[in-house]
């Protein structure tokens, strides 16, 4: 598989929240404005190139029966980074994502790409999977946060769209399952019409 077609998979065909439907619990979770969606898609994708990295390199000296809980382990230091740096720098930004950033542990998107991938593949394809994969989760988390935010409250990204209220349901839990499955089948058409 050439170098661009395992970078741009993330993005339509094997991205994980329109086409895999994995990490959805962040995904409806945070997506209530587009720079939820964005922060939380940039932590996991920070998470996600690091632990490829980490994995590709040491996936030799793993014995394979202990490999999971070692990509577990992995996974959580670099979580803990990214929690203490957001925590330290950007702590309005942490304080809403709250739980869901040291929940990134048990996304199985990162954990799949650890185990399907990068502790398959050499280093340098190990990076733009895990870029690619966590750049799609970031687009796929902001275009949420973004529909959300525009149908809730007539802004994105705090600018005013338009005057007036929104319709309540789509900042509420309801509203991110509604904007999901449209964005799904958005992406699906797209996909079946341009063969991506």
């Amino acid at each position: 598989m050439n170098k661009l077609k395992i970078f741009t998979k993330g993005f339509f065909s094997e991205n994980a929240v329109f086409v895999m439907l994995l990490g959805l619990c962040p995904t409806l979770g945070t997506t209530t404005s587009a720079i939820n969606g964005l922060g939380m898609g940039l932590a996991t994708t920070f998470v996600l190139v690091m632990s490829n990295i980490v994995v590709s390199l040491v996936k030799k000296q793993i014995p394979d029966k202990v490999r999971i809980p070692a990509f577990i382990v992995i996974i959580a230091s670099f979580v803990t980074i990214v929690e203490l740096t957001m925590q330290a720098y950007i702590p309005d930004l942490y304080d809403v994502l709250g739980l869901f950033i040291p929940l990134i542990v048990v996304n199985c998107l990162i954990l799949g790409r650890a185990e399907a991938f990068a502790s398959k593949n050499n280093i340098i394809n190990s990076v733009l999977d895990g870029l690619g994969m966590g750049l799609g989760f970031s687009m796929a988390l902001t275009m949420l946060g973004a529909v959300r935010e525009i149908l809730g409250s007539g802004s994105v990204f705090n600018i005013k769209i338009y005057e007036g209220d929104g319709a309540l349901v789509f900042v509420l839990a309801p509203g991110a399952f509604i904007v999901l499955g449209y964005l799904i089948a958005f992406v699906n058409r797209l996909q079946k019409r341009k063969n991506i």
